[in-house]
């Protein structure tokens, strides 16, 4: 039943946006776009991770309650982890400015 709601709420959820169709033609460019799409894809997969401990219909001060602790042990400032949480709910890249990305 969990694995089942989860992927209900992946489902919902809006993934990270795909990657540009037409890649940039410099190297050094097409280098660096991807170190983002990846720091961006591992920012979603840690939100996921945050989302599973503190769902989305949390605030952020409840959530950071409960997210205290796990942000600890995994040693990412919980600031970090709340931004995460935020993107992975919203799929905006904005969301972890500042603090990921």
């Amino acid at each position: 039943m969990r694995a089942v709601v989860r992927q209900a709420v992946r489902d919902v959820r809006t993934a990270p946006p795909p990657r540009p169709a037409d890649p940039p033609t410099d190297p050094t460019v097409a280098a660096l776009r991807r170190v983002v799409d990846d720091l961006a894809a591992s920012s979603h997969a840690i939100g996921e991770l945050m989302l599973e401990v503190a769902p989305a219909y949390l605030s952020d001060s409840e959530a950071a309650d409960v997210l205290a602790l796990l942000c600890e042990q995994i040693g990412e400032p919980l600031e970090h982890g709340l931004a995460a949480r935020r993107y992975a709910m919203s799929g905006d890249r904005r969301a972890p400015h500042g603090t990921v990305l």
